[in-house]
């Protein structure tokens, strides 16, 4: 029996040493795919980063060129709360026509609007005239927050005719561009460590310098928009066109209702003696021959038929007799 074990302990030896080193490469094998599969996953780390904070840029403003900081950091000052009011994506625009007594002074109440919500009058035209009513169309800028503040002002100064308010929702654009130019600041970024360290060829180097250029430009152009966003959503444009009344005798202003009867009926003499001249051209040579043929009947036709008259009844004479 012992010889027997004697004879089988190197067999079984070598099977053991055999199981041993397979296992051995299998753990080494499975080692390595963890091991690569940590690596793809250190290298899709940033990707995937990249692409969270695209989705979340929402939650954030994008910088303006004063405020951004290298590396394409926010700073605190213009960064959003997650959960902010979306009123402050809306643009505000309105317009109101009044009827006023005195231009003048309608004028002055409202430039007095402007200033008590904290704006200022813009643009200003004012039309008058002998034969207009008198307007003037103010373009007052105020805070967002006090839009409605200003619009109810308007009541006092005299009668509202008109009010229209309309509110456009840019958010989508807003988040939009500033998730491309978060992208674009990274990839600026980038273009700038690949150009410090390029050692390659001249074109490539040129290549990566006009790519560069390219993103700096687009990144100037969204910033330019962001910045124009921010000041329409954070100023409203409102409007105002105040007119006096119409004159209650005529439609025009300034305007003599006798004077201008007395005008109407010269015109209309002076056009009746216009078309009666203007008929004689007609009538004249109708005329003459009206003459003409009274003249030829009463040299030729009127003796015939008086003759024949004569005539007829002298044979009605003579057929009684």
């Amino acid at each position: 029996m012992s010889s027997r074990i004697a004879r089988f302990a190197p067999v079984a030896v070598l099977v053991l040493s055999a199981l041993v080193a397979c296992g051995q490469s299998v753990s080494s094998e499975n080692a390595a795919a963890v091991a690569g599969r940590d690596e793809a996953a250190k290298l899709a780390a940033p990707a995937e980063s990249d692409m969270m904070s695209s989705r979340q840029v929402g939650f954030a403003a994008a910088p303006s060129p004063e405020a951004s900081q290298p590396g394409g950091q926010l700073p605190p000052s213009t960064s959003m709360q997650p959960g902010s009011s979306a009123e402050s994506m809306i643009i505000r625009t309105g317009s109101a026509s009044l009827e006023v007594d005195s231009l003048e002074l309608a004028i002055a109440a409202v430039q007095r609007i402007a200033a008590s919500v904290g704006g200022w009058v813009g643009n200003t035209s004012l039309s008058s005239g002998d034969y207009e009513v008198r307007r003037a169309t103010l373009e007052l800028k105020i805070p967002a927050s006090r839009y409605d503040e200003a619009l109810a002002g308007l009541t006092p100064i005299g009668k509202v005719e008109s009010v229209s308010s309309n509110a456009e929702d840019v958010g989508e654009e807003f988040v939009d561009l500033t998730a491309r130019t978060t992208n674009a600041r990274r990839l600026e970024e980038r273009l700038i460590t690949l150009l410090a360290t390029r050692t390659g060829k001249l074109e490539d180097v040129l290549n990566v310098e006009r790519e560069l250029a390219r993103v700096r430009e687009e990144i100037e152009r969204y910033d330019g928009r962001l910045r124009y966003l921010r000041s329409r959503i954070a100023t409203s444009t409102l409007s105002v066109t105040v007119h006096e009344r119409a004159p209650l005798v005529s439609v025009s202003p300034g305007e003599n209702v006798i004077g201008e009867a007395f005008k109407d009926a010269w015109r209309n003499f002076v056009r009746f003696t216009a078309a009666l001249i203007a008929s004689l051209g007609t009538l004249i040579p109708l005329l003459a021959l009206v003459v003409l043929a009274a003249l030829g009947w009463r040299k030729f036709g009127a003796p015939r038929f008086a003759m024949r008259v004569r005539t007829v009844k002298e044979e009605k004479s003579a057929s009684e007799k």
